[in-house]
């Protein structure tokens, strides 16, 4: 299975919420699976991204549909 490396920052929602920002990433590793994807890591990071995401996925379509629904989330 492919892996694919997702840099993320927070919106200015996601940044108001950082608190929930553990809860959020375990209910993102479920959504994951819906998508034929596994998010195996995830790293909270200081400067220009706030997370990294290590994701495998049968394909780029299915890496591409899990993250923009993650993105239109809104955090």
């Amino acid at each position: 299975m492919p892996t694919y490396i997702a840099l993320s920052t927070f919106t200015d929602q996601g940044i108001r919420t950082v608190k929930d920002t553990t809860r959020r990433a375990a209910a993102v590793k479920e959504l994951a699976a819906s998508f034929g994807a596994n998010m195996t890591n995830i790293y909270w990071t200081l400067g220009e991204f706030d997370l990294v995401a290590i994701i495998e996925a049968d394909d780029e379509q299915a890496a591409a549909t899990f993250a923009m629904s993650v993105g239109a989330a809104g955090n």
